[in-house]
């Protein structure tokens, strides 16, 4: 059995008296029409898709880093507010600011997730960029693979600052039913549309996404904060992890969280590359 409680990391313990209301509220879910503290504004589109498919304990999880091969490509994740708007240093120059903070929480969902027994793993490419999508050392090729043997597989993303991005939700994979991990990310985080933007790339191969919260304002600030990123990112990951855990077995992440769906589930289509145009 996956155990359903777990002792506060260091990293959160370090973080101090100051984040202890963003930490507070990073892990648990906000009330659906409510502006999370840390995360910011949810994904407001209408979206009527709901995650039954049951995933056992025993199914191993994919988690990958969104654009983490496809950089220098258009539309190849955001650099984020404080880069684009404020005129911020990267935070590593052979990355966008996404890339990194990808990277960063899929580390921690992975180590948090294993040290509570989750069968679960994460994958980086060899390069970061790889021109041809269906190259078979891509996210995309991966996690298709890794969906098509059984296995569940999310791509952690950051969504784009100002109106290029929508916020925080999740966006779950067009191969196959969502699953009760699908739902309860969503009821976390905010539910996307079954075929946003016409249907991306990586749920069309089979891999969900999880879009955390547009990269700018309180999110980005902790985040680049050398004092905070360490308990934040923890504790987005914890976030993730038990949404995930409540996602498996037999009983339905809804007992515990609840957020009816809207009655439309399609947006207008737009180009996409890796993941969409501008950002996330």
């Amino acid at each position: 059995m996956i155990p359903r409680r777990l002792a506060l990391t260091p990293a959160l313990l370090v973080a101090g008296l100051i984040l202890s209301v963003v930490i507070a509220t990073a892990a648990k879910a906000p009330h659906p029409q409510e502006e999370d503290p840390l995360t910011g504004v949810r994904v407001t589109l209408s979206a009527s898709w709901m995650g039954r498919a049951t995933t056992s304990e025993d199914k191993e999880i994919l988690v990958l880093a969104g654009h983490g091969d496809s950089q220098g490509i258009e539309g190849a994740g955001t650099s984020g507010a404080a880069v684009d708007r404020g005129g911020a240093r990267p935070m590593n120059p052979h990355m966008r600011d996404e890339l990194f903070w990808n990277r960063r929480v899929r580390d921690a969902v992975v180590r948090t997730g294993q040290a509570r027994g989750l069968n679960i793993r994460s994958y980086e490419p060899d390069q970061l960029t790889i021109r041809n999508e269906d190259d078979p050392r891509t996210n995309w090729s991966v996690g298709r693979r890794h969906h098509d043997a059984g296995g569940y597989a999310l791509e952690i993303h950051f969504d784009a600052y100002g109106n290029h991005g929508v916020g925080s939700g999740l966006i779950p994979n067009l191969r196959s039913p969502a699953t009760r991990i699908d739902e309860s990310l969503a009821l976390n985080f905010g539910r996307y549309p079954l075929n946003f933007r016409g249907g991306l790339g990586a749920p069309r191969r089979g891999i969900s996404i999880l879009e955390i919260g547009k990269l700018e304002g309180q999110l980005e600030r902790k985040l680049r904060d050398p004092q905070s990123r360490n308990a934040v990112v923890a504790a987005l990951a914890l976030r993730i992890v038990e949404a995930i855990e409540l996602g498996i077995g037999e009983a339905p992440a809804t007992r515990k969280l609840s957020s009816p769906p809207d009655a439309d589930d399609s947006v207008p289509q737009a180009t996409d590359h890796r993941t969409n145009v501008v950002g996330g």
